[in-house]
């Protein structure tokens, strides 16, 4: 019988950057990784956001510090990720998880700059987090890459085709990525939210949430931002090792559910 292979479950006291750490699912992940024992480095573009989650999970017993991260700032984020791995002593994992609503009809007047900003934050951004990663990850035994995707990449929404171009290329260049770094043991992979209770779908009326997750979903139900941050901790894992170029939904059964 061949020798047992022992996996480590546990992230404690490896160090975890998340961008839109300051609400959301950034939040729900950055508290879930806390919980666990990393180390977090909390960034967003909302400082102040960012300094009370920090906050929160150091008040828990957590380890984490804040940093203000604006993702569209290139000299910005080279600046925060190696700050974050100097204070750690490392950097373990990247959290892509920054994003921004880009509703816009194909032919307003508006659409260029909707489409800009919308490219440059969900998707640029994440490469550039990557690269600027990149040295620290290699450096680690257990490097992660988690981009924070969308169904949207999977199956879009009238008047949302800023928003879910720039999905699927976080799903395509996690899938390139995956390829180009696995040879050196990083594992790069996305996940695909789907209806999630967040301030971005809170401006949805109640009733109509409920009617459409009971339409859209197997669940019948929106998720919890806690519920998405636990399969990005799962891809996290020492153990997660072998999975790599996934692209999970977290989505109620969305996406598997057809009438």
């Amino acid at each position: 019988m061949s020798e047992h292979l022992t996996l480590s479950r546990s992230v404690k006291g490896l160090t975890v950057l998340v961008t839109g750490a300051a609400s959301g699912m950034g939040r729900a992940t950055a508290r879930v990784f806390a919980d666990e024992g990393a180390n977090v480095a909390v960034t967003d573009f909302n400082g102040e956001g960012a300094q009370a989650v920090a906050q929160d999970i150091t008040a828990a017993g957590g380890s984490a510090r804040a940093w203000s991260l604006d993702v569209s700032d290139p000299a910005a984020i080279r600046r925060v990720v190696d700050d974050s791995a100097a204070h750690f002593g490392g950097l373990d994992c990247l959290v892509n998880n920054a994003g921004v609503s880009a509703f816009n009809a194909i032919d307003d007047d508006g659409y260029e700059a909707v489409w800009d900003r919308a490219v440059t934050i969900l998707l640029t951004a994440h490469q550039r987090m990557i690269r600027a990663s990149l040295p620290h990850l290699r450096k680690s035994a257990s490097p992660r890459i988690v981009n924070i995707a969308s169904t949207e990449a999977l199956g879009a929404t009238a008047r949302n085709s800023p928003y879910a171009a720039a999905k699927a290329g976080v799903t395509g260049l996690t899938r390139a990525l995956a390829v180009e770094l696995g040879p050196e043991g990083i594992t790069v992979n996305a996940i695909c939210p789907g209806p999630i209770l967040t301030a971005m779908t809170g401006r949805y009326p109640q009733n109509e949430r409920e009617i459409y997750a009971k339409r859209r979903t197997a669940l019948r139900r929106y998720g919890a931002p806690e519920e998405v941050a636990h399969m990005t901790l799962s891809l996290c894992l020492p153990a997660a090792s072998f999975l790599t170029g996934a692209v999970i939904p977290v989505d109620g059964g969305l996406m598997a559910r057809n009438a």
